[in-house]
């Protein structure tokens, strides 16, 4: 139903959810939105719409509600189109409900015994039953590649997970790119160019000044 509240105005509403006898057990999700409209004046121009929501998890089936839980599959090393390092985790629903997971990110025993964190880790999204996605971390691009000993810790609610890697990120793309490698060569040769051009005047040069002075008979 819909429920108008005046301005200025404080109304508690209270949502009933109509669940059918036939409705398969598991979880579902719904929102509840408040919203607010603003309507043009002489029926023409723009509506403004404003809303906020709740969201809900409703459970359907005798017994409590399912158990939550994730795994973190796998932590890699990678870098960013713009060459910073980052590390992804993938992380599994493999519970019977949607998870918000976030976290941190700790580096240990890195060059130089070096130690960075912690980082934090967030989704960013609600993960659904059975899904699989990717927690990000963006990193500064000062930190050194490698290798570090990565720690991964991620919870959703009571459910906590940890992983370790050992991970290395990769060349920047920046400095491995054709164009820079393009440049690089130039700069090479023009380098060398330069260097035999100077020996070579150097060399004119020593001949005409070191050369033995001859004295004609008289």
């Amino acid at each position: 139903g819909v429920s108008k509240v005046p301005g200025h105005k404080r109304v508690t509403a209270v949502v009933t959810i109509a669940v059918p006898r036939d409705a398969a057990p598991g979880e579902r999700y719904g929102v509840v939105w408040a919203e607010a409209r603003s309507a043009p004046s002489g029926g023409r121009g723009i509506t403004e719409v404003s809303r906020v929501g709740i969201r809900v998890y409703l459970s359907v089936g005798p017994g409590a509600p399912p158990a939550a839980n994730f795994t973190i599959r796998s932590v890699v090393a990678k870098r960013s189109r713009d060459g910073r390092p980052m590390v992804l985790a993938s992380v599994r629903n493999t519970g019977g409900r949607a998870l918000d997971v976030s976290g941190t990110l700790h580096l240990r025993a890195g060059p130089g015994g070096l130690s960075a964190g912690p980082f934090p880790a967030n989704l960013g999204v609600t993960l659904a039953i059975g899904d699989t996605e990717p927690v990000t971390i963006v990193l500064d691009n000062r930190l050194p590649s490698g290798p570090w000993n990565a720690q991964v810790t991620l919870h959703s609610g009571l459910v906590q997970r940890t992983t370790h890697a050992t991970i290395t990120f990769p060349g920047s793309k920046r400095s491995s790119s054709p164009k820079a490698l393009i440049a690089a060569v130039v700069a090479l040769l023009l380098l060398l160019g330069t260097s035999a051009l100077l020996l070579r005047r150097r060399s004119r040069h020593d001949k005409i000044f070191n050369a033995p002075s001859r004295t004609a008979p008289v």
